[in-house]
C-alpha cells in the first residue's frame, strides 16, 4: 500500500533530496555523523561527515573531519578532506584546509582552498574514499 516492498538502500538521490537534516548553530557534535538524507551544518561538528545525498555548511558552520557526500555546497569552514561524487560549491568566504577528490568543482573568488584537488568521473570519487580507509585500517596491501 505504501510501496512497503522497497528495502531501506533502494531511494533514489532525488527521493534522499527531499528531506533535510540539520544541525543547528551553537550545537556542537562529537563523532561521525551518517545520513541517507541531505545534511545542512550551521553549528560544528568534530568527526565525518558521510551522507548520499547532498552536505550543505552555512556560515556559522564547522566541521573537524572528512566530509563524503554526492554534491556540497559550503560557506563554513572545513578542516579535513573532501570526497564528493558530483558537484562541489565552494562559496565566497568559506575556508577550505585539506583535500579535494570531486566530479565537478566550483570556486567562487573570495573562497579560501588549501590542500590539493583531483577531478575524477563521478563513480571514482567515492570509491577512493573507501579504498583509503581499507588501507588505513590495514585491509588492503
Amino acid at each position: 500500500m505504501f510501496g512497503g516492498n522497497k528495502s531501506k538502500g533502494d531511494f533514489s538521490y532525488d527521493q534522499l533530496a527531499n528531506s533535510t537534516t540539520t544541525i543547528s548553530t551553537g550545537t556542537v557534535i562529537k563523532g561521525d555523523i551518517t545520513s541517507e538524507t541531505n545534511v545542512r551544518i550551521d553549528g560544528k561538528i568534530i568527526g565525518n561527515v558521510q551522507t548520499k545525498a547532498k552536505v550543505v555548511i552555512g556560515p556559522e558552520g564547522e566541521i573537524e573531519g572528512d566530509v563524503t557526500a554526492h554534491e556540497a555546497d559550503i560557506v563554513g569552514k572545513v578542516t579535513g578532506n573532501l570526497f564528493i561524487k558530483e558537484l562541489l560549491q565552494l562559496k565566497d568566504n568559506c575556508l577550505i584546509n585539506g583535500n579535494i577528490n570531486s566530479g565537478k568543482l566550483q570556486i567562487e573568488p573570495a573562497a579560501v582552498f588549501n590542500g590539493n584537488c583531483q577531478m575524477t568521473p563521478s563513480l571514482n570519487a567515492l570509491s577512493q574514499k573507501e579504498e583509503k580507509t581499507k588501507r588505513s585500517a590495514g585491509v588492503l596491501n
